[in-house]
């Protein structure tokens, strides 16, 4: 007795927790498939329940199904996972124990009688039993790892939470919706899509702490960008799952469905109001021209093609430095199915007989500059490299737009060109003087300058850089507590840019509105929450202190005053020989000159005379 006791412990230790438990299940569905099928051949159970066997012929039938089960592997199978497959190892082993049982009893003389009718009854009754069971789980649980379903809220009780609510019941049986939240008094204590609205928005955190809330959903594309912001913000606060459907803008189709919604990123927490162009404008300028674009490759450069393409150009010439970058790009607009006709060319700026070929064979009409160095520590290590490219390269650039007649040239600035104290600025600001004479000299080119912020994502940005030392860990270096940039989206900023082109008037500086300066520290902090991480207890900050060129906040003009707003709300504009306090004559000879000198970190100061070195400039004027 001892050693069967034994080998049935073992046996379930065997089979394991969860198919113990399935085997439990499968024992009583199998009693139960036994006292059905007798029931419902005879109407007086009870009184027949001695004469036709059933205490006797039941534990036989269990125990027989069970064996085979045990030994035909059933119990080995992942059943939230069902398949063809597995129902099929199921009904071998169920039909062998049926088998055998009817053997037994057709050759085998026993004590009881089992009616013909009971025992077709029986096979049947146990197997849709059984069957039922593991096809229950199978839909129940669906996508779930045997886990329950995860407790949501949406914030938006409108049209689009109500799809996507609708979309949740469907197609993801991962997510319980227990209620919305919504502003509107006419929808409170009301239910929509048969979920009920809980509360307002002010009522977040005690709802989510209440109803144990693991995810939010933020349903609301039509909402202020500032509410929306502050919701975020609220919600990272709470350390739990955040996703968020995309503004109206993004939602190209108009459609609201489970795969639109993505993960908070950082341009969300810092996002602005959606930029309205006047796509018409923009259409005249560019609709059936030969656009050329250099640096295509790069951020701005990339989504200014990108943006270009629905104005229907007659060719885009694709200009870098980088050959794998442009073949990126290439291969990116070719997966569209862009009709426009595409040319890349791999040539430097720099280089005046490439130029002459590129722009003598194409004769561009409209001209965007984008190709530049960038990267303001590397450019302080690499001056003459800095002022070749950004200074001599742009007036090789926009003097050959203007000696083949391009309608407009426009070239891409920095605020770092702002009373710079790094290379990488001072040599921009000489590109935006280069301007005042190309005008001079071709004036049937317009030539304008867009001067901007950081981009969000772009290369060498912040952004990439602390998010793959959150990933590693950390720390998350920052140079100072106190520094602090503009940030702008890169669809954005290529919009805006594409406007002024439209709008813009020769010889001006065009200024984008950046919204307020963001304090790096803060972009640090915001980014390691969104990981799912608390500052400065999960993922430390370090402060590794200012880098060469570097100053704590940037400028977007030199002198308020001759500031000027123009016909659109976030473009501004400054005559560029009313920037700074340089003459801008002659600047094919300086800059020459300049790359000549062997002292030309100094020697910028001659061409720029608000130039100040990196070690002494760490703010504004």
């Amino acid at each position: 007795m001892e050693n069967w006791g034994l080998r049935i412990v073992t046996l379930w230790r065997s089979l394991g927790t969860r198919n113990g438990c399935v085997a439990l299940i499968d024992a009583l569905l199998l009693s139960l498939a036994v006292y059905i099928s007798y029931a419902l051949r005879f109407s007086i159970f009870l009184e027949y329940a001695a004469t036709y066997g059933i205490f006797e012929a039941g534990p036989l039938y269990v125990a027989a199904v069970m064996f085979s089960f045990y030994a035909g592997g059933v119990y080995r199978v992942y059943w939230l996972q069902t398949s063809i497959e597995e129902l099929l190892i199921l009904l071998k082993a169920y039909v062998l124990a049926c088998a055998v049982l009817i053997g037994l009893y057709i050759g085998v003389e026993v004590p009881f009688v089992v009616p013909l009718s009971v025992m077709g009854m029986l096979v049947l009754c146990g197997f849709a039993f059984l069957t039922l069971l593991r096809l229950s789980w199978r839909v129940t649980l669906k996508g779930h790892n045997g886990r329950p379903p995860r407790k949501t809220l949406i914030v938006g009780a409108g049209e689009a939470g109500a799809l996507l609510a609708r979309d949740l019941k469907r197609h993801d049986p991962n997510f319980n919706v227990v209620g919305f939240l919504d502003d509107d008094p006419a929808k409170s204590k009301k239910t929509i899509a048969g979920i009920p609205v809980l509360g307002t928005l002010h009522e977040l955190i005690g709802i989510v702490g209440a109803e144990r809330i693991s995810d939010v959903l933020v349903a609301l594309p039509s909402a202020p960008v500032a509410r929306v912001r502050e919701l975020l913000n609220e919600l990272l606060s709470l350390q739990i799952s955040v996703r968020i459907l995309p503004s109206l803008q993004e939602l190209a189709d108009g459609t609201v469905t489970l795969n639109k919604l993505r993960k908070v990123r950082l341009e969300d927490l810092l996002s602005r109001d959606p930029v309205v162009l006047d796509t018409q404008r923009i259409g005249q300028l560019l609709r059936g021209r030969v656009v050329l674009i250099s640096g295509a490759g790069g951020s701005i450069g990339g989504e200014i093609v990108r943006q270009i393409l629905p104005y229907a150009p007659e060719t885009l010439v694709l200009l870098g430095h980088g050959e794998f970058s442009i073949y990126t790009l290439l291969e990116e607009l070719r997966e569209r199915a862009c009709q426009v006709k595409l040319v890349p060319v791999i040539a430097d700026v720099a280089d005046e007989r490439a130029m002459e070929e590129v722009f003598s064979r194409w004769r561009p009409d409209i001209v965007f500059h984008a190709a530049a160095h960038k990267h303001v520590p590397l450019m302080e290590c690499n001056a003459r490299e800095a002022i070749r490219t950004n200074a001599l390269g742009t007036w090789i650039f926009g003097r050959m737009a203007g000696k083949y007649n391009a309608s407009r040239f426009v070239m891409i600035s920095t605020d770092k060109a702002v009373n710079p104290s790094s290379v990488m600025g001072a040599s921009k600001r000489i590109a935006e003087m280069t301007l005042t004479e190309l005008q001079k000299d071709c004036p049937r080119t317009a030539y304008v300058a867009v001067r901007f912020g950081n981009v969000l994502g772009s290369r060498g940005s912040v952004v990439p850089k602390f998010e793959r030392q959150i990933a590693a860990g950390g720390p998350v270096t920052v140079t100072h507590p106190q520094m602090s940039r503009y940030f702008m989206l890169v669809s954005e900023a290529a919009g805006l840019v594409l406007q002024t082109a439209a709008i813009g008037l020769p010889g001006r500086i065009y200024l984008l509105d950046m919204g307020k300066p963001v304090n790096i520290a803060e972009v640090a902090r915001t980014l390691i929450r969104l990981n799912g991480y608390e500052p400065d207890r999960d993922v430390k900050i370090a402060y590794t202190g200012i880098r060469p060129g570097e100053k704590l906040f940037e400028e977007l003009f030199y002198d308020e005053k001759h500031v000027e707003a123009t016909s659109h709300s976030k473009i501004f504009c400054a005559r560029i020989s009313q920037e700074g306090h340089a003459e801008t004559e002659g600047m094919l000879g300086k800059i020459k000159t300049l790359l000549e000198s062997p002292g030309i970190v100094s020697a910028i100061a001659k061409i720029v005379p608000e130039y100040r070195s990196s070690g002494e400039a760490t703010g504004g004027k």
